[in-house]
Parts: C-alpha cells; sequence; structure tokens
C-alpha cells in the first residue's frame, strides 16, 4: 500500500515518506486531533480480527525504551499503525564495551518489560533499535507476528540483501519471521518461540555492538541459517582483546543453540550486564592453581617487590634531578572555511576546548572547538555574541547576547538567561559561582550569581559604591578570589593600567600596562588566534612558591616594530594549573609579554 503526500488515514494526514522494509513503508504524519507528528506504518497482507487484537495487546506496551503504539485501521483493505514519532538513528558498532553494555541494559528491560505481558518481538536487529537523546527506544515489537497473522506469509522484496531483508517461508503449519543473521535456531526451524528467542537475538546485537561484526556470516540466507543452526561465533577476544570474560560468557549463553541452555529471561541477562559494568569482570585474572604454581606466584611477588622498591628508588633519584624545559609541540587549528572575522580564540580550564565567536551565513555565533575534532562546530541559539567566556568546570560558555548576559551547556540544551546586560561585553566567571562583566565608556564592572538576578556594580575603591566608571576586561585569578580588570590611565589619554581586585580588598593595585585583554586558567595549554590559522601549544610553566597575600609581580618585555609586524594584532589564551600565568598581547607597533605571579 503506497501512499501519497496530502492523503489521509482517519485523522491522520501523511507528510512523507520515510522509510521502507520487508514489512511495509513507513510515514511521517501529523495527528489533527491532537496536533502531533506520528509515524503510520502500512503492513502487507488484508486487515483482520486477529490483526487487531494483536495489535492492541501491544499498545499496552508502555516502557521509556519501547516505541509506543497509539492506533491501529486499515485503508483500502491493508491494515496500518500509528506510532510514537521517533527522532534517532539505528544503532550501529563498533563502539566503547562501556557504551555497549549501558545500551544493552536498557534494550534488555525494554524486552523483560514486553515479555511479561507475553509479547515477543520476534525481529530484534539493529535497524530496530534506535539511538536517541534521552537513551535506546525499540521498534517494531510483535509487528513479525502481526505481519504474518495478517497475510499468512512474508516474503523479502525482490532484490533486497539477505542481511537487510526481514525474511519469511512457510513451514508446514508455521510460518518463519524474522531477519536471517539475528534468528534462533527454532525461530529457523518454524518451532514455537517465546522470550528465549529474543533473547538469542539480543545476544547477536551485543556481539555485533562490541565486535563490528555479525555473529553468523553468510553470502545467502541459506547460508546464514546454516551457520545459525550449525558454527559459533568467533571469540570475541580474538577480536577485541581485553574484552571481560564475564561479558564473552554472557553474550555466549544468548547465543546458545538449545533455548534451554540460555538465560530465562532478560532481566536476568541485564543483571549480569550491570555487574560487569560495576567492574564484577576482570580482565586476564588468571584461575586458582595447584600448590606448584602457587609456589611460583610467591616468587613472583618477591619479585614485583623488589622492582616496587628499584622503582622508588629511580623514582626519588629522577624527581630530584634538575628540572628540564617542558616540550614545546604546536600544530594548527584551521578556522572553518565559511566564518569570518573569528575572535581571540578562549580555551576551557580543563585544556580540551576551545570557543571563539565568529560570522558566518549572516549570524555571528558561538563555535566550539574541542581539542580533539577536526573542525569546530557552532553553539545553536548564542546569535548576536560579543565574546564568549567558560565556566570554570568548563561545562558551560557564557556571553552577551541582545543585551541579556547567558549561558549554554557545551553539551546540549538552549542557552539560559541569567541578568540583563544591556551593555555587556566582556565578563569571567568563578568557582564561587560569580561572574563578573564589564559595559561600555564609563559603565562600571557589575557582578551577577550565576543561578540568574539582578546585576550590583562592584566596588573597587571606598566611597564609590556605583562602581569605577571605565572598569573593563575582568578576569579571575586561578584562586578564584583575586581578578584582574582595567581601567584608563588618567595621566595617559589611551594608556590601560592593569588593576587586581580581591573580594576582601577595597583598593586595587596596579599590575602593568597591557593594551590588550588578560586571562588565565588551566591546565597546561595555550593557543594564538590571528590573520591566519591558529596554533596550540603545551606550556606549563615551572611553579612558583604562592605567598600569603597576592602581591603583583609584573614584567612588560617589550618587543622589536620587526617582531610586531611578524605576528599583526594576536591576543592568546591560556590554560595552565601551575601558580604561573602568562600571555601576550599587541598593542601599536610592538608586542608586550605580561608575567603575573602569586
Amino acid at each position: 500500500m503506497s501512499l501519497q503526500p496530502g492523503t489521509r488515514l482517519g485523522p491522520y494526514e501523511i507528510k512523507e515518506a520515510a522509510g521502507s522494509g520487508g514489512m511495509g513503508d513507513v510515514y511521517r504524519a501529523h495527528d489533527v486531533r491532537l496536533d502531533r507528528d506520528v509515524a503510520v506504518k502500512t503492513l502487507k497482507g488484508p486487515f483482520s480480527e486477529r490483526f487487531e487484537r494483536e495489535a492492541h495487546a501491544i499498545s499496552a506496551l508502555n516502557h521509556p525504551n519501547i516505541c509506543t503504539l497509539f492506533d491501529v485501521g486499515q485503508h483500502e483493505g491493508s491494515g496500518y499503525l500509528v506510532m510514537e514519532f521517533i527522532e534517532g538513528k539505528p544503532i550501529a558498532g563498533p563502539m566503547p564495551v562501556e557504551q555497549a553494555i549501558t545500551y544493552g541494559v536498557q534494550i534488555c528491560e525494554a524486552l523483560h518489560a514486553a515479555h511479561r505481558k507475553g509479547i515477543i518481538h520476534r525481529d530484534l536487529k539493529p535497524a530496530n533499535i534506535l539511538v536517541t537523546k534521552q537513551g535506546i527506544k525499540l521498534l517494531d515489537f510483535g509487528l513479525a507476528k502481526l505481519a504474518a497473522t495478517g497475510s499468512g506469509v512474508m516474503a523479502a522484496p525482490a532484490g533486497s540483501a539477505a542481511e537487510q531483508a526481514t525474511l519469511a517461508a512457510l513451514t508446514g503449519a508455521h510460518t518463519v519471521v524474522g531477519t536471517p543473521q539475528y534468528m534462533a535456531p527454532e525461530q529457523i526451524e518454524a518451532r514455537e518461540v517465546d522470550a528465549r528467542t529474543d533473547i538469542f537475538a539480543f545476544g547477536c546485537v551485543l556481539y555485533e555492538l562490541i565486535t563490528g561484526h555479525r555473529a553468523f556470516e553468510g553470502q545467502t540466507s541459506s547460508s546464514i541459517m546454516a551457520a545459525v543452526l550449525a558454527t559459533k561465533p568467533r571469540p570475541i577476544e580474538e577480536l577485541v582483546p581485553l574484552t571481560p570474560p564475564a561479558l564473552e560468557r554472557i553474550i555466549s549463553r544468548c547465543l546458545a543453540k538449545d533455548p534451554e541452555d540460555r538465560w530465562h529471561t532478560a532481566r536476568d541477562v541485564a543483571a549480569e550486564l550491570q555487574w560487569v559494568s560495576q567492574g564484577g569482570s576482570k580482565v586476564g585474572l588468571p584461575a586458582l592453581v595447584s600448590g606448584r604454581r602457587r609456589v611460583r606466584e610467591s616468587l613472583a611477588w618477591v619479585a614485583c617487590g623488589l622492582a616496587t622498591i628499584a622503582a622508588l628508588a629511580f623514582a626519588v633519584a629522577w624527581m630530584r634531578r634538575a628540572p628540564e624545559p617542558a616540550p614545546v609541540v604546536r600544530f594548527p587549528l584551521l578556522v572553518p572555511a565559511k566564518v569570518q572575522n573569528p575572535s581571540p580564540p578562549i580555551v576551557s580550564p580543563d585544556g580540551r576546548h576551545i570557543v571563539f565567536a565568529g560570522d558566518a551565513d549572516g549570524k555571528r555565533l558561538v563555535w566550539l572547538r574541542p581539542l580533539e575534532a577536526l573542525e569546530a562546530r557552532p553553539l545553536p541559539g548564542t546569535e548576536g555574541v560579543l565574546r564568549p567566556f567558560w565556566s570554570p568546570d568548563s561545562r558551560f560558555v557564557a556571553f552577551v547576547a541582545g543585551g541579556k548576559l547567558k549561558k549554554v551547556d557545551i553539551a546540549g540544551g538552549p542557552p539560559q538567561t541569567i541578568c540583563d546586560a544591556p551593555t555587556g561585553a566582556d565578563g569571567s566567571w568563578s568557582p564561587a559561582g560569580v561572574i563578573l562583566f564589564d559595559g561600555q565608556g564609563t559603565d562600571p564592572l557589575r557582578r551577577v550569581d550565576v543561578s540568574g538576578g539582578v546585576s550590583q556594580p562592584v566596588v573597587l575603591e571606598e566611597g564609590k559604591t556605583d562602581g569605577t566608571p571605565g572598569a573593563g576586561w575582568p578576569e579571575f585569578l586561578p584562586d578564584g578570589k583575586h581578578f584582574l580588570y582595567t581601567v584608563e590611565d588618567p595621566a595617559a589619554a589611551g594608556r590601560m593600567t592593569l588593576m587586581v581586585g580581591a573580594s576582601t580588598q577595597r583598593s586595587p593595585r596596579p599590575s602593568s600596562r597591557p593594551p590588550r585583554r588578560s586571562s588565565s586558567s588551566s591546565p597546561g595549554t595555550c593557543s594564538l588566534s590571528g590573520s591566519g590559522p591558529w596554533s596550540h601549544r603545551n606550556s606549563t610553566p615551572r611553579p612558583r612558591r604562592s605567598k600569603a597575600s597576592p602581591s603583583l609581580l609584573a614584567r612588560i618585555s617589550p618587543l622589536g616594530p620587526s617582531a610586531w609586524r611578524r605576528f599583526p594584532r594576536r591576543a592568546m589564551a591560556s590554560s595552565s594549573s601551575a601558580p604561573v600565568s602568562w600571555r601576550a598581547h599587541g598593542c601599536s607597533g610592538s608586542i608586550a609579554v605580561a608575567e603575573i605571579r602569586r
């Protein structure tokens, strides 16, 4: 049954085709009564009372990992199902063992919920398992049985690959329905199926998620089914070394040829997987051995003890050696081709990400670049950003846009408004949960709690309860108590003085005269931006002894104009866990290097 956009099936209006399979076609539709998008799946074969009874039984399933069945009906003599519309992609391997176990537990919980109501999936495979933002969703529960109920025989579509088709063949009085690579032996032989049939299919799926290979291979459906009946899969440890032995035992028992030898319930499998994820299975642990083996083990422990003592002695000598300069590694971090006018890059405190503002497609957005990734990506909802800055835990990026101070989670989600900031520009976020941000012209520094509220002026000098006019570019130091900011030098127009303020200090101290903004974070990386590609280096300054109270030991070392011509208008962001933070600043015709020690 083929449906065109605009076709109405009762209250469901077809919007577009979403997919096709051996049991029917899937369409995206709109429920005009409840104003929601749904998925309509048409099934091959006539509509019958038994079909309707089976569909109503499936609709009783209510589980967060199972796609919900909303309605059932018939159109031009054929049955159709109305289901929850899910945005996601089919699960696929290989993936890390920990992630595969997490997904496997969710799949087992969904299977157990269905099995308790007497519903067997019969066609569990990666194509029927979607990965969404909320977790796993199982599709087409019991539809293989519905297809057999409605049509008696269900054949794979002509020309489809054996590994993709849902196979059906009539054997005597029984109907075989499923996908060859994931069918249990009793399913192939057209014997009665139960919950253990789904457990066999789950074992095939979990094997594939961990290894990236199917448990049973073959060129045709017949050869695949013969492999299921007569062969065992290749050991997982050969494909993925250091796989926990207990995990391979769990999968092997799922794939037992005799249903009596398998796990009897999906809940049992879930419990075993959770035990493995909690460290219940270790790789390479030897079994108990004879007395002679125990003697050899005792000698090995003695040797290990001596080796440990020698290693400790070597470590002490190594720590007392003369310090060597830390190696410097540089490589380019290119800005995406469509991004124009990038702002200076800001390194996250954990040294794993970089953010910057840039213009693309007529919008100025915050762009996020993990250091292990190849390209930067924009953060949605950050249109109109000025200059972003990081939270201390590197989870959030804060910014001013549209007269509001906002924050956005880099893992995903819409931006959250913290407070009004009609003239805000730059800011800094302290570990204590306080944000300082500046304004424009003679606006003072303001502070606000990250949870939101009304911002208040920062009192930096006695008697100036409305704040210091023109203070700008705030930046918290690593101790979270002191912060840097700039004020215009009254004795020299256009020159800025770097000041240090503290929550317990009313009279700020001058630090240096930087022409550009400074910042400090952690744990040992820095980046440069300018007219060309970005560069990234590993820079861990030598630790220096901290003093009881913060003091300013700043040094400005100007370079010649020739050096400035080589690095036009560059700004540097750093990340360092050591108590020394340094950065480079550009000013008209020279580069100044400021070193600030605590």
